[in-house]
């Protein structure tokens, strides 16, 4: 007598549906048929994860507009430019342009031995970048490689370093 195909499972949210288990092999079915009606059925699940992606965009939204309010606090406090570039990058370059900033200050003022002067001397140059596409390509460098990123950018905007940009 061969061992059967299809499996009747009641899933855990309580609908039943016949399965067909042909492609697992003979001794695998009733285990994977017991596994099944611990979970539920494929509607149900898709449903749940639905409604999960629709909690997760809105976390991220509210995420996003609260970093992004704290990116523009941040650029009115300091007198940071308005950054150029497609309206779709402003945004972003504008969060990933406070982000790497407060990174380097942490890592070079508070936690190293820059002074008030010689960040002072690092602002001005973080003023003169106001491609919104250069901030949101170093997004994740580390703060304190910013003096060499900055210096790396008023060499490419004298021409020296890629006369092909």
């Amino acid at each position: 007598m061969a061992v059967r195909n299809t499996w009747k499972i009641v899933h855990s949210c309580g609908h039943e549906v016949t399965q067909d288990l042909s492609n697992r092999p003979a001794d695998k079915r009733a285990g994977y048929a017991r596994w099944l009606g611990g979970r539920d059925c494929t509607d149900c699940w898709k449903a749940s994860r639905d409604s999960d992606t629709e909690a997760k965009e809105a976390w991220l939204a509210a995420k996003r507009a609260e970093e992004q309010q704290a990116a523009l606090d941040w650029a009115g406090q300091f007198d940071m430019p308005p950054l150029e570039g497609p309206e779709r990058a402003l945004a972003w370059g504008e969060r990933s342009r406070f982000q790497l900033v407060t990174a380097a200050y942490a890592a070079l003022v508070t936690e190293g031995t820059w002074d008030e002067a010689d960040w002072a001397s690092l602002e001005e140059q973080v003023r003169t970048v106001t491609r919104a596409g250069w901030w949101i390509d170093q997004r994740d460098a580390e703060g304190s490689d910013l003096p060499e990123l900055l210096d790396a950018a008023s060499a490419d905007d004298r021409g020296t370093e890629n006369p092909f940009r």
